[in-house]
């Protein structure tokens, strides 16, 4: 027990004056649902974030500007962060399984029409009706919180985090599909390029949602059956909420943005094929994705705060070198005569060492951010969860049209990653005075424990 800490009623812990009941333990059927889930929301993410690849082909088809192809994709992303909300409440209320495969099944309709659009404008609006699929992630996070007991919750909810490795699919998958039918017709009328990626998806959804119904425990954990949705909402009003919000919109929106922005940049700025960029772009990703259960599992150990420190400051030397724009200093020399130093070019190669390095750091700390949920709010992870995984969608929403507007207004394209840069630093800054002003002016003692389990109640009080 840290050192002025409570006893914890053998009923439950304290949060505050608050007796919480117990955390419920891991139940028999958990590992089906972090294996479906997890399954279900890796191929939600590939078809959320397909127009990163696609995008390209189809501002070739239809003749658009980098402004308006960031819209396509910044389009999706707003819808599958709106409901994120409602979608983690209704999933405590009613259940995962129902949910998941309810949304499985209408995001094949409008995916599968993708494949039909001819204009931009109903192109348009079916990435936005596509983009429904980004909100299974507040589904699975509080699907799999009510499973899994608080040993394991920082892994599983890691684990199933790791579906963002969906975005790679497309990267694999759609250059050499585009390409090698690239003008073939199919069965019932389907074409070949770009336009078969979307049917392959709408049918995997489908298959999925089957599967889905088949094997998850029929008989649902349901956290928040009983509870008014006013009282799942009070939660929202504390400040450490928003500040875990805007944590995520650093470590999962810009991952996000980047995973849609980067095969452009690096056809645009080094000059390599699609195929490449979507190979060098998912060098980024997969850490980003994949090293999200290490990043839970690490959490659970060490706390989620010191790796919420070493994912800001990794995330700051990144982009702090991938924002510098390529040149060099001129001295001008008393006798009028100039020389130049200090010559400065990234190329593909360390440009890609850079991003995934970033890539590193945002996979363990989506995993940070998400671990503080269940411990600050464990009765309430739909409605918390879903609020943090709304602000971080809307921050991969807004970021790719600022990447090209940004991108307009400077002339360079290493803008992108000082539009990261201010916002690590603004996240960076927030957490280490709200730690320093918390420890210090209200807990001096506690100066070396800042992770502990139940520092709220050491602190009642402390500003968050």
């Amino acid at each position: 027990m840290s050192v002025g800490a409570r006893p914890v009623h053998p009923a439950g812990r304290h949060h505050g004056d608050e007796l919480i009941p117990p955390v419920h333990p891991t139940g028999p059927g958990a590992n089906r649902v972090l294996v479906m889930s997890t399954i279900d929301f890796t191929v939600m993410f590939a078809v959320w974030l397909m127009f990163g690849v696609l995008g390209i082909q189809i501002q070739k088809e239809l003749l658009i500007s980098d402004v308006e192809l960031a819209w396509i994709s910044a389009l999706a992303v707003l819808n599958g962060s709106l409901w994120r909300l409602p979608a983690g409440i209704l999933t405590d209320r009613i259940g995962g399984r129902k949910v998941t495969i309810f949304m499985l099944a209408a995001t094949a309709v409008p995916a599968y029409l993708v494949s039909t659009a001819n204009s931009y404008g109903w192109l348009l609006v079916l990435a936005f009706l596509v983009g429904f699929a980004g909100n299974l992630f507040s589904v699975g996070i509080a699907w799999n919180a009510a499973w899994f007991g608080r040993d394991r919750q920082g892994f599983a909810l890691g684990l199933f985090g790791a579906g963002n490795v969906g975005a790679s699919v497309t990267k694999f998958i759609g250059p050499p599909l585009i390409a090698g039918t690239a003008g073939a017709t199919f069965v019932f009328g389907i074409q070949g390029g770009w336009r078969l990626v979307p049917v392959i998806y709408a049918v995997l959804l489908a298959v999925l949602a089957v599967l889905t119904w088949l094997i998850v425990p029929h008989h649902d954990r349901l956290a928040g059956q009983s509870k008014p949705v006013r009282e799942m909402l009070v939660p929202l009003n504390h400040v450490r909420v928003w500040r875990f919000s805007l944590y995520y919109v650093a470590v999962f929106g810009a991952y996000v943005g980047l995973s849609a922005w980067l095969p452009k940049y690096y056809v645009d700025n080094f000059g390599v094929d699609l195929y490449t960029a979507a190979l060098l772009t998912a060098i980024f990703i997969f850490p980003a994705s994949l090293l999200r259960p290490v990043g839970g599992w690490i959490s659970d150990r060490i706390g989620a705060r010191k790796v919420m420190y070493a994912t800001f400051a990794l995330m700051l030397v990144t982009t702090g070198i991938l924002m510098m724009p390529n040149g060099h200093i001129v001295v001008l020399h008393p006798d009028g005569s100039q020389s130049e130093h200090l010559a400065y070019q990234l190329n593909v190669v360390w440009f890609t060492i850079l991003v995934f390095l970033l890539g590193c750091s945002m996979g363990v700390g989506k995993a940070a951010v998400y671990k503080h949920i269940p411990e600050y709010f464990p009765d309430n992870v739909g409605s918390v969860g879903g609020l943090v995984g709304t602000l971080g969608g809307l921050g991969g929403f807004v970021l790719p049209p600022l990447f090209a507007y940004t991108k307009v207004w400077t002339g360079l394209p290493s803008s992108t990653f000082l539009v990261l840069f201010i916002l690590t630093a603004i996240c960076a800054v927030w957490m280490h005075l709200t730690v320093v002003r918390m420890l210090h002016d209200r807990a001096p003692g506690l100066a070396d424990h800042f992770d502990t389990e139940h520092i709220s109640t050491l602190t009642a009080g402390a500003p968050r």
